[in-house]
């Protein structure tokens, strides 16, 4: 069979690079390239991206070999119905590797096509690195190399106003693009560049904060020959995600005529606030998986897909979501309704085979930042707390009830199945010895009220708290859990 490159011909690549993008990986070539590849198509941009590889090893050799090009396989739910959409992207020129070839980045920054920056150089990215010097060929962080890129354009261009540049870092931390710009700036003083430079960086270029969302399950090793067969080629980069996307970018209005990647089948949204999507994201999305997972698995399912089959689950699911969370968010209702169905949808997606042990790992530092604002939300705002979020958390104190050996510690759910209950050294030893210490009102009390679990907060404040997460644990102690989460609709 034909390689892709033998195959297809490349339709946007050879427009202007205006796009120099940090990361080669599978997300913003299923994310961010898809999305200006439509813009292209639909006659809504001319660009193209080259790509830098922002680490020594990777995938630029393989990039360059396929001429940029790859597929994208979105797979999911519409309207309950599977639905599985491939599309060549062609809006990548070309890949540097800086390690190989530093002028030809540098090439990049002296370009008067450039006008935006991409990054996805994972959460670890944005750090300062006290090492890396301005001759450094190249520095090793991320902010160090666009340091060096944006001086290169300054002085290329004398200073320009109008040549700076828009950044749109996707890396998943709060407030990601602050914190690239105050680390370029940062470097800027260490390199003692000049405070005319430091001006322009603040003046002349653009750092948003961004939100993103999509599930990208990455190449399909178990599928290359379903997928070969359906596309008539060997591609080496195909990509799967799900359908769902969303780009919450936080920036002037008037930025997003920079790429207008908003005028078409990609959901991007320019907004002057990012807060309350990320809000609606963490309490809703990634709430709802880190209240249900861990009952979830100790009633016997394994996959997220497998619980929300499940109509005990769906339905705690749905009062979790719809009874608990959502009445605790000052956002547009109908807003928060459509997006907690594309959220259950997204959970249905029988494409993606989300382990609930995968997502258990550090369930106690996920249910503080996910699920704890809602409930101490609602608790404050009905005066009792929320039996559903209650019950989430007497199950995380439930789960980790294991024995500790050799660092490693390992719990049982009622079928006799062994799991790895994994967290910090400190969470593990703590619910060990409290499991074998102590009885279940003096463990629940002790829990809720470890300041290093909640950030500070002792949850045995909150009236009736303790008492009703105690009397959870109590019967999930000798009760099935389905038998558990039944009570909570008689209580209501």
């Amino acid at each position: 069979m034909l390689s892709i490159q033998e195959t297809v011909k490349k339709s946007y690549g050879n427009y202007p690079e205006k796009i120099l993008q940090f990361g080669e990986g599978n997300f913003l070539r299923a994310f961010a390239d898809w999305m200006v590849d439509n813009a292209n198509e639909n006659g809504d941009y001319q660009g193209s991206i080259v790509i830098c590889q922002p680490v020594p090893q990777g995938l630029c050799d393989l990039v360059n070999r396929q001429d940029g090009m790859y597929t994208l396989a979105m797979r999911g739910l519409e309207n309950g119905n599977p639905v599985e959409k491939t599309r060549l992207v062609t809006s990548v020129s070309r890949c540097i590797n800086p390690y190989e070839d530093y002028q030809a980045l540098l090439e990049v920054a002296r370009s008067p096509h450039l006008e935006v920056v991409l990054s996805n150089t994972t959460e670890a990215g944005i750090t300062h690195q006290p090492d890396d010097r301005l001759e450094d060929t190249p520095p090793s962080s991320f902010p160090a190399k666009v340091t060096a890129l944006l001086f290169e354009r300054y002085k290329a261009f004398d200073g320009a106003a109008d040549k700076g540049l828009l950044f749109l870092p996707v890396e998943l931390i709060d407030n990601n693009g602050t914190a690239l710009k105050r680390i370029v700036l940062q470097y800027a003083r260490e390199w003692n560049l000049g405070q005319a430079f430091i001006d322009w960086v603040e003046t002349a270029n653009k750092f948003t904060n961004t939100l993103v969302d999509r599930i990208v399950t990455g190449y399909p090793k178990d599928q290359v020959a379903y997928f070969e067969g359906k596309l008539g080629y060997k591609d080496q980069l195909i990509v799967t995600s799900e359908l769902f996307n969303l780009w919450v970018i936080e920036g002037a209005q008037d930025w997003a005529d920079i790429l207008p990647i908003h005028k078409n089948e990609a959901n991007v949204l320019w907004t002057e606030d990012a807060s309350p999507y990320k809000k609606r994201k963490v309490r809703i999305l990634n709430g709802a998986h880190t209240s249900t997972v861990l009952a979830a698995y100790l009633a016997g399912h394994e996959t997220v897909r497998d619980f929300i089959e499940d109509p005990v689950f769906a339905g705690f699911l749905d009062e979790t979501i719809f009874d608990e969370i959502i009445p605790t968010l000052d956002m547009p209702n109908e807003e928060l309704v459509d997006f907690a169905g594309a959220v259950k949808e997204r959970f249905a997606n029988p494409y993606i085979h989300h382990r609930l042990l995968d997502i258990s790992l550090n369930s106690c530092s996920k249910f503080h930042a996910r699920c704890l604002p809602s409930l101490t939300e609602y608790a404050k705002r009905k005066g009792t707390p929320p039996s559903h979020l209650s019950f989430a958390l007497a199950a995380l104190i439930h789960f980790y009830k294991g024995t500790l050996t050799d660092g490693a510690c390992s719990g049982r759910r009622g079928d006799g199945t062994a799991y790895p209950i994994r967290d910090d050294a400190s969470v593990l030893e703590f619910f060990a010895s409290g499991w074998v210490n102590l009885e279940i009102d003096a463990l629940v009390e002790q829990t809720l009220g470890n300041p290093a679990f909640w950030g500070g907060q002792d949850l045995n404040l909150l009236p009736g708290l303790t008492a009703k997460v105690a009397g959870y644990v109590r019967k999930l102690e000798s009760m099935p859990v389905a038998s558990v989460i039944a009570t909570l609709d008689q209580e209501a």
